[in-house]
């Protein structure tokens, strides 16, 4: 469908790799030949007789990969039969479904781009998604929960047309609009019968990032880089336990890797559930012998404080992994005192694996760092701590030229904006972000430092600090927490005298109190900071206990 135009490597502008880095990645067996439709298809043919389910009250499913496998075939054929090949763009939309699955290796087979959006994505953020990507194919829902997709993208598509807009739902094919087609008549053809050839160095995947700051980035990665990064998922993540449950959306980067790529690697069966809540979730560990290996802080969190959680889940949660947010020490310490082994990583959308832990390492190390550089992985940090990495998983850069520009220099070495600190062994710390430092009247505060104490009170559950405005100093530090349920909010005094008793100095405390019943989030489980800083201006929280 693409072949006049552009191709997306001078539209994006995205960066190539230094030819000696390159040649050492492959020297290394870091980067292979091999694509993502060929690693796809060996996954699939080894995991035939694997289950396959989705936990859903709206789109529940149960098979096997065999019968994935075919219908995403036949998915490709249709698609090809359309002009869909190497290099055209697929953009999905959709819940943790099987229709995610189908479509998202589909496109695997054709040597497409892959383009997933969370699902709770609004009209703002796929708008900008569509216009940068211009796709050739969109696939969505026709709605789930509160969002009704069929509304939201009639309006868009008639303003950014594309090709083809397949739907997935119960809505019967002659109710659809005009401009759409029903996913389901598309699995009626010849199935293809193998991946398409492609460019191992192309772009694979776009991944936009989860909305912690206003706009999402859309972050690319080749066949090389996404490969690898799967097997350092796989090397980093223990073996054995009960079969995992993927409540982390597929639409978001994390969730597509752990769905979708790394079973190709573990031969283990898929669990997906479309809504996270923690009681269904505990009931499934508990009568379907399901378990939960971790992710953002927040998974973790949301099932040891449930009324439901009983000492017998201990049994489905042999070890965790987390990272992908701030990961408390105070976390770290409650669940290892619960028998969990818990490490810690580091990374992100644009160097997915930087830092991490074994299980094997010392638990002073797994507890309280975020690990050592993966195979492959340099840091250093800057002369302000910033953690500055490269390696043969990061990305090509993004669709936006300027912010590729100004995140990568020409030796290949990535920004990350994060600030951390090593210790003696070379284990990574992460202390903060850029973003998030508080500047009060000219000192800078690490919110994270100040989190991290302020866990240590009985009666908070969560607490993110950020800045506020403030006439004199410019901006003081802010303490935003939830609280354990029947217990009272620490008063702004209690708070101090216990960062007092902690010895943190006192121009660190915060000088303002809110509580809020729910923190805005990404899907990923972040909390997303920036919409607290405008809130606290829109006293969108609780009067302040200044």
């Amino acid at each position: 469908m693409g072949e006049l135009r552009t191709s997306v490597e001078d539209r994006w502008g995205l960066r190539t790799v230094p030819r000696d880095l390159a040649a050492h990645y492959a020297a290394q067996g870091w980067w292979t030949d091999g694509t993502l439709g060929t690693m796809v298809a060996d996954g699939l043919a080894r995991m035939a007789n694997l289950d396959f389910r989705v936990h859903s009250k709206v789109r529940p499913w149960a098979g096997t990969f065999a019968d994935v496998d075919r219908a995403a075939r036949a998915l490709a054929g249709s698609l090809q039969s359309r002009g869909v090949g190497p290099g055209d763009i697929v953009v999905i939309q959709l819940p943790n479904w099987l229709e995610a699955g189908v479509t998202f290796w589909a496109a695997a087979y054709l040597g497409a781009i892959v383009v997933p959006i969370v699902h709770s994505y609004g009209a703002k953020e796929v708008d900008y998604i569509i216009r940068v990507t211009s796709p050739d194919v969109v696939v969505t829902a026709d709605r789930f929960g509160h969002s009704d997709y069929l509304a939201t993208y009639s309006e868009l598509l008639a303003r950014h047309p594309v090709p083809l807009w397949l739907v997935v739902g119960e809505t019967a094919a002659h109710d659809l609009p005009l401009a759409a087609t029903s996913f389901e008549t598309m699995l009626a053809a010849e199935p293809i019968s193998g991946p398409l050839a492609a460019d191992p160095d192309s772009p694979t995947i776009v991944g936009f990032t989860s909305g912690t700051t206003r706009d999402p980035k859309g972050v690319v990665h080749s066949h090389r880089t996404i490969g690898c990064e799967t097997r350092q998922l796989d090397y980093l993540f223990p073996k054995g336990g009960p079969p995992q449950i993927t409540g982390a959306p597929v639409g978001h980067f994390i969730g597509m890797l752990n769905a979708f790529l790394m079973p190709l690697l573990r031969e283990r069966p898929v669990h997906l559930l479309d809504v996270w809540d923690p009681g269904e979730v505990l009931r499934m560990m508990r009568d379907e012998g399901l378990g939960v290996g971790g992710g953002a802080t927040y998974f973790l969190t949301s099932l040891l404080d449930h009324r439901d959680f009983t000492p017998d889940h201990l049994a489905m949660m042999p070890f965790a992994g987390l990272g992908g947010s701030a990961v408390p020490v105070a976390v770290t310490r409650r669940a290892t005192d619960l028998g969990i082994k818990v490490f810690r990583s580091y990374g992100s959308t644009e160097h997915p694996s930087i830092t991490g832990s074994l299980l094997d390492d010392s638990e002073v190390k797994r507890l309280t760092t975020d690990g050592c550089p993966l195979p492959g992985v340099e840091l250093r940090l800057d002369g302000h701590g910033e953690i500055i990495t490269r390696g043969p998983d990061c990305c090509l850069g993004y669709t936006d030229k300027a912010l590729t520009a100004g995140a990568f220099d020409e030796s290949g070495w990535y920004h990350t904006g994060d600030v951390g600190v090593l210790d003696d062994d070379g284990y990574l710390t992460i202390t903060d972000r850029i973003s998030d430092i508080i500047i009060r009247g000219g000192e800078n505060i690490s919110a994270q430092e100040v989190e991290e104490l302020l866990l240590g009170m009985d009666a908070v559950v969560e607490v993110a600090v950020v800045a506020e405005p403030d006439a004199r100093l410019g901006e003081h530090a802010a303490a935003v927490l939830s609280v354990r349920e029947g217990m009272a909010a620490p008063t702004l005094e209690s708070v101090r005298q216990h960062l007092a008793a902690a010895g943190l100095a006192r121009q660190k405390w915060p000088e303002s109190i809110h509580e809020v019943r729910d923190f805005p989030r990404t899907p990923s489980g972040k909390i997303q900071k920036f919409r607290l800083r405008e809130g606290l201006s829109r006293t969108e929280t609780e009067p302040a206990r200044k």
